[in-house]
């Protein structure tokens, strides 16, 4: 039935899936504690996708076409038993007979102590996100008490049982942790590590963007270069958001997502499962689809297939393109926590 392509004729190619949307943290640009507070209404476990359900919906999007299965929330390794649903993922077939790969997302909190039980389960690729070493900074952008040194601590598990490349995301926002970007640079060149640079990106409605508060690639780019000079990689795949950019020297390599200042809308191939099972086809949409209710109606794989393949095929989002084109964007956007970044 596949290649599934939409109206500018992307392919269907990776789905993010968030477990919870829960969290131990408050990145300010991401769940803001002011919105996400004490009293904030999270999802109740009978409105969570259960794993079997996950597990039956993305082996229908494998059968599309679907390459890369990427766990999200929230905070994924707080969803209990998520092991579990990797090694159910890691035996996801394509028409080929090839393993999908399985990756996952995680602040690095609870990572030391599931490091192995994850790697034992199938997961292929992980990414960390990890946006300063100053201990100063850290808690400001976190708005957690959870020290620098557990991240990296859990970095260094998932290296010790073989979970490599570790990726580590860094979202870089004008006058709070610019200043982290070399001594980050530091700590992980030579390490293995691929370090990424993510431009302060307007995800929702509540982390109160604006456009003078992103640090561009460029910006970031040339400030890494003056101390350790780069040199461009190609690619590793069509399609792939981060710009690679390897040291010139031979100490590894890092990567810039410029969402805003460069975007690459016409590139984007993913589709967003929400905690509770609800389709978006952007990650700054403004409303999803339901699966949920017609999966625990009794609807049939054909007909659920179909669903999916009617919302692609009539996707034509592409908002970080139209971005400054305010009659062109939605008035509310979903929250990054509630169906992944």
């Amino acid at each position: 039935m596949y290649p599934v392509t939409d109206t500018l004729q992307r392919p269907l190619r990776d789905l993010r899936i968030s477990v919870t949307d829960r969290c131990n943290m408050r990145c300010t640009y991401c769940m803001p504690r002011e919105a996400f507070g004490k009293n904030f209404v999270f999802l109740q476990r009978a409105e969570l996708l259960g794993f079997e359900e996950i597990t039956r919906l993305a082996r229908l999007f494998v059968g599309l076409g679907v390459r890369k299965l990427r766990l999200s929330g929230g905070e994924p390794l707080l969803r209990h038993g998520v092991e579990r649903l990797i090694e159910q993922l890691a035996r996801l077939e394509d028409d080929r007979g090839r393993p999908v790969e399985v990756a996952l997302t995680t602040n690095g909190t609870l990572l030391a102590a599931k490091a192995h039980s994850l790697k034992d389960a199938g997961l292929t690729r992980l990414t960390v996100s990890l946006d300063a070493l100053s201990a100063e900074v850290f808690r400001k952008m976190s708005d957690s008490g959870v020290a620098v040194g557990r991240v990296l601590d859990g970095i260094a598990a998932a290296q010790a049982v073989g979970l490599a490349p570790v990726k580590v995301n860094t979202v870089v926002k004008r006058g709070v942790n610019e200043g982290e970007i070399l001594p980050l640079v530091r700590h992980f060149r030579l390490s293995g590590v691929i370090l990424r640079f993510i431009e302060f990106m307007d995800v929702g409605t509540t982390n109160g963007w604006r456009l003078d508060d992103v640090v561009t690639a460029q910006e970031i780019l040339e400030r890494i270069d003056r101390a350790h000079p780069l040199r461009p990689v190609d690619p590793n795949y069509v399609g792939e958001v981060a710009k690679r950019w390897a040291f010139v020297d031979g100490g590894g390599e890092i990567g810039v997502i410029a969402s805003v200042t460069q975007a690459f809308c016409h590139e984007c191939t993913r589709l967003r499962l929400s905690t509770d099972g609800r389709l978006y086809t952007c990650l700054f949409a403004n409303e999803g689809y339901d699966l949920r209710s017609p999966l625990r109606g009794g609807e049939g794989d054909q007909h659920l297939r179909e669903r999916v393949v009617a919302l692609w095929s009539r996707r034509g989002d592409r908002y970080s393109q139209l971005r400054h084109d305010a009659t062109a964007l939605p008035v509310k956007k979903i929250e990054m926590s509630y169906i992944g970044g």
